[in-house]
Order: C-alpha cells, then structure tokens, then sequence
C-alpha cells in the first residue's frame, strides 16, 4: 500500500506564507487564513510543503488499498493562483459558483486569481457549507 506524499507536518504556517514572493497573492494568502480560520475554527496545519489545512478526516478509497488522513478543506497561495480546497467536490454549488465572481474549478479544486475578483460574502458561504458536509460525512479527528 503506498502512503500519501503530502503529509500533515509541523512546519509554521506564518513562516510559508511569508516566503510567497507576489504581494497581492501573499496579502490574499492572509486574508484566506484569517477566513478559513474563522470558518473552521481549527487550527491551520501545514500538509506537506505548500498546503494549509483545516480540521482532518480519515478516508478510504473505492478504487485502491490507499487509505490515510486529510484536511477537510485549506487552501495554497500557488504562483499561478490560490487554488482552495472543496473536498466534497462543486455537486450543489453550483448557483453559488454562479454568483461568485471569476475563477475556475477542477474536481475539488477552485482556482482564484486574486481574491478582489470574487465575492467575499460568497467565497464563506462556499467554504463554509463545503466544510460543514465534510464534517458530517466523516468521522473527524483532531490532531
């Protein structure tokens, strides 16, 4: 069986998002941190170099024996975009995706240029309802 290459690690929050070079994408890296923050009420954690998550759930996939631990959702301030993660996927959302502003998604990916180009009021209630459906469809932990 072979384990997830990101992993959850002590490394300092604060401390990587201070090594993003672009000012606009490190200033939304802070602004996303104090909204997932507030959302979640967890604690953000680093999960490998480069991803800060919030609460953690046990998963075991359909189509293979990998089994491990994951965020229920975070985010990563990436040189292209803050790319955010919806770990229940966009399967209704779609009218908030319709009322947010631009970006783009992938399977459990939504990608922002800049957060200036997005509703804030939207961007919460997306977090927020995608994180409250992790939370009741896994048996989460603490860590």
């Amino acid at each position: 069986m072979s384990s997830p290459k990101t992993r959850l690690n002590v490394a300092s929050v604060t401390d990587f998002i201070n090594t993003v070079e672009d000012k606009t994408r490190k200033e939304d890296a802070f602004l996303l941190l104090d909204l997932f923050s507030k959302i979640t009420a967890e604690e953000p954690k680093m999960w490998g170099t480069s991803i800060i998550g919030f609460g953690l759930f046990h998963y075991k996939s359909d189509r293979s024996s990998q089994e491990g631990d994951w965020a229920l959702t975070g985010f990563s301030p990436r040189k292209q975009n803050s790319t955010l993660y919806f770990m229940d996927g966009f399967d209704g959302h779609e009218e908030l995706l319709d009322k947010l502003g631009k970006h783009k998604t992938s399977a459990s990916c939504l990608y922002i240029n800049k957060l200036s180009d997005v509703d804030m009021g939207v961007l919460e209630k997306l977090i927020t309802e995608s994180f409250q459906a992790m939370k009741k469809k896994y048996d989460t932990v603490s860590k």
